[in-house]
């Protein structure tokens, strides 16, 4: 399995920590939040990795050069990244979009173990990461999911028969990624093309093929948006640092 990492955006939200470089540097505890990505894919056997640039892209580049061990990473830059929406970003690295591979949000944090059950997933096709909680605000990309598991909704908008998140962590296996490649050709075609998201496409995807979704509930992940985003961020990954330290002196 591959992996295709999201990263040109500026993350504007987050005020002046993103000024002058780009979210996925933010250092949480000793590590950024790429290179936080970056050992979790590794830590999860994928040391085949695209990272899709954009905003002060020359920081990222110096940051994976200071970066020991694998894995083996490409960059790709999206000069369109000011004026198109996510979608751009994966037209641009549309080659990736084959065989096995994830597609992961560049703000997004997981545990290994969510990682490893991400992975560990088998289902052919299309697969949505989520989650359930009671509620959900208007900035979560919310889902509407059928109780075999099929996506049935997916978006920000959408009010009736919501019960879980995407995580911002999507699978392919199969053809899965060879459809989604196709719609994505299809889509940044139209004369709304550079504002749509890709989920919207996976939304719209779920009405003419089977999209599946993978409950993640109990696992722990975070979203990097709003400055609060960041004290949970430097909260859970402090937790997850105690943990492998604790782990590893039980080993030795």
């Amino acid at each position: 399995m591959k992996a295709i990492i999201l990263a040109a955006g500026q993350g504007s939200r987050l005020g002046a920590l993103t000024a002058n470089s780009p979210k996925c540097l933010i250092n949480f505890n000793g590590r950024t939040l790429l290179d936080r990505q970056l050992d979790t894919l590794v830590n999860n056997g994928i040391d085949d990795v695209t990272i899709v640039t954009g905003f002060r892209d020359e920081q990222i580049e110096a940051a994976l050069a200071r970066r020991q061990g694998g894995p083996t990473v490409r960059t790709i830059y999206n000069p369109f990244y000011k004026v198109a929406d996510n979608l751009g970003s994966l037209f641009i690295a549309k080659e990736a979009l084959e065989g096995d591979v994830l597609v992961w949000n560049g703000d997004t944090l997981v545990s290994d173990a969510l990682m490893a059950k991400v992975v560990g997933n088998q289902q052919s096709g299309i697969c949505v990461t989520i989650d359930r909680k009671d509620s959900y605000d208007a900035d979560d990309m919310k889902v509407v999911t059928a109780d075999d598991g099929r996506l049935l909704a997916i978006g920000k908008r959408l009010d009736a028969g919501v019960n879980a998140e995407s995580i911002g962590l999507l699978a392919f296996r199969g053809d899965g990624a060879a459809r989604f490649a196709q719609a994505i050709e299809n889509n940044i075609r139209k004369p709304e093309g550079t504002t749509i998201w890709y989920l919207r496409v996976i939304h719209h995807l779920a009405s003419q093929i089977p999209v599946w979704t993978l409950d993640i509930q109990g696992h722990e992940w975070g979203e990097v948006d709003f400055p609060p985003d960041v004290e949970a961020a430097m909260a859970l990954t402090a937790h997850w640092d105690a943990q492998a330290m604790a782990d590893n002196r039980h080993v030795a």
